[in-house]
């Protein structure tokens, strides 16, 4: 197929209307949200049968401990969703969000930073080593696998550094940012709105068109004047202002920076995406679908613990999901293309 020109792509608020003919806009279906949402229904239904005799699935305690637990989970998965829409990845976020949450907790401790400017500084550590890994892989035209890998051993080396083995914080200082009502934390609606808004941003708006066009055809979207390197550091931004705010979530839960906080956070964050099906690849992806799978990775982690089955179990059940989701996306692209 021969690649657009510029005059088959513009720049205008109405552009990419060849782009959508061709596949350019591939978002996730509505049958997909329903697929998830089927899944993460029958998913309940299974465990709550399978745990009847203990009565301790499908209760208002367990919908609330699920609530209270998602939000830093939904706000990794918001951030590693723009990325991998450009065809990138993004390792380091567990690390950035354990440096964020030392560097806020370290001046609060020894500095007596109020909460607002430590939330500030705590977004900016974020931003900024979304900055780097963004420079690094554009200007060297690295894989980013390879350059967030460097910024994940980075930020954690910095994170122990800062944070030895752990900083303590008044929780008095951090009470604003622990409110609830009802049982529920106010942290839940916050997150679930920030995902409104980021769907919002995906599917609505010319910037969400343009991301999409990067990740399926990046020399396209060059073609038609647009400069992906721009779009491609932005999403890496995104990453690391969402990892602190992930940052925030979990200083909150627990009034402390620990920098082992985030072991593990990435691979969760680009499951949760990748069951929401956003694809690797890139040019797919919904930041709806990336909340439903971190939905069914909680409702999956709990089930599995009431019927008793021990962790290293639950990782290989876990990676099994992961890796059945991939191959779907696979499959998935095949028949779009066709």
């Amino acid at each position: 197929m021969p690649q657009p020109d510029s005059k088959s792509l513009n720049t205008s608020p109405d552009v990419l209307p060849l782009a959508r003919r061709r596949g350019y806009l591939a978002f996730v279906p509505a049958a997909d949200y329903l697929g998830l949402i089927f899944v993460l229904i029958a998913m309940a239904v299974i465990f709550a049968l399978l745990t009847r005799d203990s009565g301790n699935f499908l209760n208002a305690q367990l919908a609330a401990t699920i609530a209270n637990r998602i939000p830093k989970e939904i706000l990794l998965a918001i951030g590693m969703t723009f990325v991998l829409l450009v065809g990138g990845i993004d390792l380091s976020v567990g690390s950035v969000m354990a440096l964020s949450s030392a560097a806020a907790a370290y001046l609060i401790v020894n500095y007596h930073l109020p909460l607002a400017p430590a939330i500030m500084v705590c977004l900016a550590v974020g931003a900024t080593c979304g900055l780097i890994n963004g420079l690094v892989t554009v200007m060297w035209r690295l894989p980013s696998f390879i350059v967030t890998l460097g910024m994940y051993e980075i930020a954690g080396g910095l994170a122990e550094q800062i944070a030895n083995p752990t900083i303590s914080i008044d929780p008095a200082i951090t009470r604003p940012l622990t409110a609830s009502m009802g049982g529920f934390a106010l942290t839940t609606p916050v997150a679930l709105a920030l995902v409104v808004i980021a769907q919002v941003i995906i599917s609505l708006t010319v910037y969400g068109r343009y991301l999409v066009a990067a990740g399926t055809n990046e020399e396209a979207l060059r073609l038609s004047g647009i400069r992906p390197a721009r779009l491609q550091v932005s999403v890496f931004v995104i990453s690391g202002i969402f990892a602190a705010a992930g940052a925030l979530v979990s200083m909150s839960e627990t009034s402390t920076a620990d920098p082992n906080a985030g072991v593990r956070a990435e691979l969760r964050a680009i499951a949760a995406a990748v069951i929401g099906g956003t694809s690797l690849m890139g040019g797919r992806g919904s930041v709806t679908g990336s909340l439903l799978g971190v939905l069914i990775m909680e409702v999956l982690g709990y089930g599995l613990t009431a019927m008793d089955v021990r962790n290293p179990a639950q990782r290989v059940i876990t990676g099994c999901v992961i890796v059945a989701a991939a191959v779907i996306d696979y499959y998935r692209r095949r028949m779009s293309k066709r």
